[in-house]
Order: structure tokens, then C-alpha cells, then sequence
């Protein structure tokens, strides 16, 4: 093979078909996305054990090319799933990924976090979170879900397994409660839960130099 017919194959989309909670889609990725080929072990952990009520809204904060986000809009049917993303190449194939699937009840947009989200509040927010997103982005994701949930919605984050001793820390911190949903080896998947009566701002016991090792 040449090189230029080579190249050439990196740059067209790559194509494949997987069943997540019983839902057959087909994705459109390209190299450079999280996990490209397939879907990675942390996002069918949390899809196996997520828990998705037919007329939930739901957030997908860091959607990639869309695996969970579109799962729980087929999950959700009655509901509206937003993606995001701050990137703007995973933004656009979650997009393209749910007009290829016939999903009509989703959106994806571009947003650093829930810069981009607005006022939409959700009963259902969920991540895979990235294990060097740091521990102060993760504060901030914590307390801006915490904000943008109705009262006794729910957050899932699926991260590796040598972060659940600090996700149980910061979730009991801003949430005031914490379940781990299931340990696995290498991921583990939690739950918080938004009180009725919770409010959004706690107070914050942190070192901003300090490891998210746990």
C-alpha cells in the first residue's frame, strides 16, 4: 500500500455497530476521538448499570461521538438528552451519530462543561470521566451538577477504580451522599443523588495542588 492510499484511510470516518442496553446503534468516528474503534470499558460499565426512567431529560457532559448520550435518548424516549462537548469534532459526529440512528429527541453543542447549557435542568446527568481532568475540574463539574438537576435527580460518573476514594469524598461533599453503583477492576461506576432540599453552594476543603489519586 502506498502512502497516499494509506493516509487516505486514515481520514475516512471509521464505522461500527454495538449493542448498548439493548439498543443496536452505528457509530461514525475518527482518529483523534476518545476510544474510536469501540466502545471503551468504562462507558459500557456505566450504561449497564445506569438507571434511566422513559420520560428523563438527561446530560451527557462529555459526550465524545455520542455512546451514552444517545443510548439514554433511546432509553428516554419521552425525555430530551443533551450532549456536550469542548470538542468541536466530537460535537459534530454525536450530531451526525444521532440523524444516522433516526434519535430525534437529542441535541449536541459545543460547551466546556456546562458553559453552554444554560438554564436546562435535567434528571439525569452522567459522564465518563477523564482520569487527569484534574481536581478542580471535577469540583466544578460535581457543584455545576449539582445545580442544573431537578431535586432528586441523579448523577452518574463512571471513573477509573483509583479515583472512587475521592469521587466518595467530593459527591458526600457536594451532594451529601454517595453509592457505589459497582467496582469493577478498572472503573467504577457512582451515584449522587440531589436532596429536595439541597442547595448549591457547600463549602470546599481542597488543596489545588493535591493529586486525584485515591
Amino acid at each position: 500500500m502506498d502512502r497516499e492510499t494509506y493516509l487516505q484511510g486514515l481520514r475516512e470516518d471509521i464505522v461500527f455497530t454495538d449493542t448498548l442496553r439493548d439498543q443496536s446503534l452505528r457509530f461514525h468516528t475518527t482518529w483523534g476521538l476518545f476510544s474510536p474503534r469501540a466502545i471503551d470499558a468504562g462507558t459500557r460499565l456505566l450504561l449497564d448499570f445506569i438507571e434511566v426512567n422513559p420520560d428523563d431529560h438527561c446530560l451527557d457532559l462529555g459526550c465524545g461521538y455520542g455512546p451514552i448520550g444517545l443510548t439514554l435518548a433511546r432509553l428516554a424516549p419521552e425525555g430530551r438528552t443533551c450532549l456536550v462537548d469542548k470538542d468541536f469534532v466530537a460535537v459534530e459526529y454525536a450530531a451526525r451519530n444521532a440523524r444516522f440512528n433516526g434519535i430525534t429527541n437529542a441535541e449536541a453543542f459545543l460547551s466546556n462543561g456546562f458553559s453552554a447549557v444554560g438554564d436546562r435542568r435535567f434528571h439525569l446527568v452522567t459522564s465518563n470521566l477523564p482520569a487527569k481532568v484534574g481536581k478542580e475540574m471535577l469540583y466544578l463539574y460535581l457543584y455545576d451538577a449539582l445545580a442544573h438537576l431537578h431535586p432528586g435527580g441523579r448523577l452518574y460518573v463512571v471513573t477509573i477504580t483509583g479515583l472512587r476514594r475521592f469521587i466518595e469524598r467530593a459527591c458526600k461533599e457536594v451532594f451529601g451522599n454517595y453509592d457505589k453503583v459497582k467496582q469493577g477492576r478498572e472503573y467504577t461506576v457512582a451515584l449522587a443523588i440531589k436532596p429536595e432540599d439541597a442547595r448549591t453552594h457547600h463549602g470546599i476543603h481542597m488543596q489545588p495542588s493535591a493529586g486525584t489519586g485515591g
